[in-house]
């Protein structure tokens, strides 16, 4: 069911955002105060959140919903006549002191770690140069100091976007997409080839095609529905 809801010629703010996402969201309007943000900011939050596992199983966020509660917290803010808000205590971040944070509009990439998933890009903290090439070290959205790495330039790329249901025309068979792979004891991101395509007509709830995937990293097949495929933003 699409917990967006909806009045009579007008749209009310989306009230489905987990918590991890609120805080995230919390943080930024906190930063921002009563600025107006780039919509590029919407939707790159927009793109994280529908990457997180904790929204597997849940409607794709638009960024216009996001994009409609910044918009409701900065009318509050300015009502209050707050022109300033707290900065940032420190110890909100990860980020080790010393070490330079990337602006949030440049969040723009995913890497492919050891253990062959794909994972947010949340800062490139330094780089360099080995006999294999260039390297890059990396710290991962929602992971600490301790699980940075160093990434091989080629295992960088811009990051993957959730498939719109009325986009699923455009998956064919042969092509390569992000899927999310639930197991009992762990949730990544892996690149798959679709093998194969079941099409059924879409309902109120959207896309109900199958789609037969085989991942790259251990050549397992599933049957998957389109909310657990992304592409790449130039797909």
């Amino acid at each position: 069911m699409d917990h967006r809801l909806r009045s009579r010629g007008e749209k009310k703010v989306y009230s489905g955002f987990t918590t991890s996402e609120m805080e995230k969201m919390e943080k930024v309007i906190k930063e921002s105060g009563e600025n107006p943000l780039n919509p590029d900011v919407f939707k790159i939050l927009a793109r994280r959140f529908n990457r997180s596992s904790g929204r597997a199983g849940k409607p794709i966020l638009k960024w216009t919903d996001i994009q409609s509660w910044f918009i409701e917290k900065q009318q509050c803010l300015m009502s209050k006549n707050t022109n300033k808000l707290p900065a940032v205590q420190e110890g909100d971040s990860d980020m080790s002191k010393g070490e330079k944070i990337v602006d949030l509009s440049k969040l723009e990439f995913e890497a492919k770690s050891s253990d062959n998933a794909w994972y947010d890009v949340e800062v490139f903290i330094t780089h360099r140069f080995i006999s294999s090439g260039p390297e890059v070290l990396v710290r991962y959205v929602g992971f600490g100091i301790e699980e940075d790495e160093w990434i091989h330039v080629k295992n960088v790329r811009e990051r993957s976007v959730p498939i719109e249901h009325s986009e699923c025309h455009k998956v064919m068979t042969g092509d390569t997409v992000l899927c999310f792979q639930e197991k009992t004891d762990q949730a990544r991101y892996y690149d798959a080839q679709v093998m194969n395509i079941q099409r059924k007509l879409h309902d109120i709830r959207g896309c109900r095609c199958i789609f037969l995937i085989r991942y790259e990293h251990d050549d397992s097949e599933e049957s998957v529905r389109l909310k657990r495929l992304c592409c790449q933003p130039e797909y």
